[in-house]
C-alpha cells in the first residue's frame, strides 16, 4: 500500500518537529488542514496524527508559538 501525498506531507512536518523538539501552532494547523483538505481523514493521516499526539503527550515534541521559542515543555 503506497502512502498518500497528504500523509507524506504530514509525516515530513512531524519529522521536522521531532528534529527541532517543537511544533508551532501554525505547523499543527497546517497538519490539520492537509489532513482534512479532501474532506476525508484516511488511515495513514489518522495514524500520523495519533503518533504526533503521542509525541506531544510524552514531551518529545513541544507546542510553541513560533520557531524561535525555546523548546521547554511545560
Amino acid at each position: 500500500m503506497s502512502i498518500s501525498h497528504s500523509a507524506q506531507e504530514i509525516k515530513s512536518i512531524i519529522h521536522q518537529a521531532i528534529k527541532d523538539n517543537k511544533l508551532t501552532h501554525r505547523d499543527y494547523d497546517r497538519i490539520m488542514e492537509i489532513a482534512y483538505q479532501d474532506g476525508y481523514l484516511d488511515d495513514q493521516e489518522r495514524n500520523a496524527i495519533a503518533y504526533l499526539r503521542d509525541l506531544i503527550e510524552d514531551k518529545t515534541v513541544c507546542i510553541t508559538e513560533d520557531r524561535d521559542s525555546p523548546t521547554r515543555c511545560d
